[in-house]
């Protein structure tokens, strides 16, 4: 019988803004938003810092409106004086204002509470803006981002411009995924390893960080029942977009069509059927969209789309074109494979760090990093990133050949370059 690794629980790392943030607005009371993708830790840090800071965790379950504002009661019961059993959702509310003393709610999955009974948004809205409890902080948590902004952000939506603040809960960094595992930032198998897994702390519990980057590979997505098997699904499900057309969408990226065009073309449809469900999916923040640097975000033509998230990334770029003959590749054909995809990851994060860079590319070449520099925006810097060690010698012809490539674009005569930079694997402890 195979037995799964059961890992403890890894400390929190780099939530201290959160913590610090929730600790003020908890001061002022209010209704507070926080969202972020599936496994991102949100759930963890509400129920740790309400346990520190004395407050009360609801975890919203699907069901009926009736057992959901049962589950709700029941959580908060120990935090109430009365013994009075809400039959509605104005009960509940009124039970809470009733409460002299200050309260700190979350109630997590709020989306779920609203699929079931969708006037929820419009009754809770009422609510707030009529009650006199000034000592209630209310934190109303969810997982899907498109519900959480159809909800919150959206200026037709009832609660529109309730909320005191929106948190949006950020995968955490490659330092970050090194920190929690003890791993050194500089080496190279490190990054391998970020690339399946990505900034989501939940999965980080699931590996052994002394497996090589094979053996990790194989226990999270290729073994016999692995974790990773119903992630796709399950995030779609989160974000309302479990229909044929946005796995196949996902699908399609990661085997490598990225143009519009490209895309329709395999789904055998026009490209303008595709917006909706394009739109739907850079919501989610499951799919990004990229122009060429100094390109016009409407100039349809230039744009790519690539998987945003390095988890999805490897299932649809690696785990999902190549389940079936995994078993029969070498261990080269293998790492191959992997190494291939965490370039990619590796070049984003290096252009991450400089505000306002892009990647350019015309019709025979292109350039990983152009960058704005601080001393103008005609001034650029221009870059070349190569997922591997370079020699001195090596970096410097890669230098006179960025040179020589940049003074063949269009861009050339419409701005001046302050500095041509080669970055390699050197780059990652930074």
């Amino acid at each position: 019988m195979f037995i799964k690794h059961n890992y403890p629980m890894r400390d929190f790392i780099n939530r201290s803004k959160e913590i610090e943030l929730l600790n003020r607005l908890k001061a002022k009371a209010g209704l507070v938003v926080v969202y972020g993708r599936r496994r991102v830790g949100k759930s963890r840090l509400l129920r740790d810092w309400l346990k520190q800071s004395g407050g009360c965790y609801s975890q919203s379950i699907e069901g009926s409106t009736n057992l959901q504002i049962e589950q709700l009661y029941k959580d908060l019961a120990g935090s109430l004086s009365t013994k009075i059993v809400p039959k509605s959702w104005e009960e509940l509310f009124q039970l809470i204002e009733h409460e002299n003393a200050p309260l700190s709610i979350c109630i997590d999955e709020f989306p779920y509470l609203v699929a079931s009974d969708p006037t929820l948004a419009s009754r809770l809205q009422r609510w707030i803006d009529s009650s006199t409890k000034r000592n209630l902080l209310l934190i109303l948590a969810g997982s899907s981002r498109r519900m959480m902004f159809d909800l919150f952000l959206d200026d037709n939506a009832p609660l529109y411009g309730r909320a005191h603040r929106i948190i949006q809960l950020e995968p955490m960094s490659y330092q970050n995924f090194c920190e929690a595992l003890k791993l050194d930032s500089t080496v190279l198998d490190s990054f391998l390893k970020f690339s399946l897994v990505g900034g989501i702390p939940k999965y980080w519990e699931l590996i052994n960080p002394h497996d090589d980057v094979l053996a990790m590979a194989q226990d999270l997505y290729f073994d016999f029942a692995p974790f990773m098997q119903g992630e796709p699904r399950r995030i779609l499900r989160d974000e309302k977009l479990d229909d044929i057309n946005p796995a196949s969408v996902l699908e399609i990226v990661g085997r490598g069509a990225e143009r519009p065009s490209e895309i329709a073309a395999r789904l055998q449809t026009k490209h303008q059927n595709l917006s909706r469900v394009l739109q739907h999916l850079m919501q989610a923040n499951l799919l990004s969209r990229e122009i060429p640097f100094g390109s016009n975000i409407k100039d349809a033509k230039r744009t790519v789309y690539k998987i945003a998230d390095p988890a999805m990334r490897f299932w649809y770029r690696v785990y999902s074109p190549h389940q079936s003959l995994w078993s029969s590749y070498t261990k080269q054909h293998k790492q191959q494979l992997i190494y291939d995809n965490a370039s990619s990851l590796f070049e984003e994060n290096v252009r991450a760090r400089f505000p306002g860079a892009g990647r350019y590319w015309e019709s025979n070449l292109e350039i990983d990093i152009v960058a704005p520099t601080t001393s103008g925006k005609k001034e650029l810097l221009v870059g070349e990133v190569k997922f591997t060690e370079l020699s001195a010698a090596k970096r410097q012809s890669l230098l006179q050949e960025l040179e020589q490539k940049w003074r063949a674009t269009k861009l050339a005569s419409k701005f001046k370059v302050s500095e041509y930079r080669v970055f390699d694997v050197g780059e990652l402890g930074g």
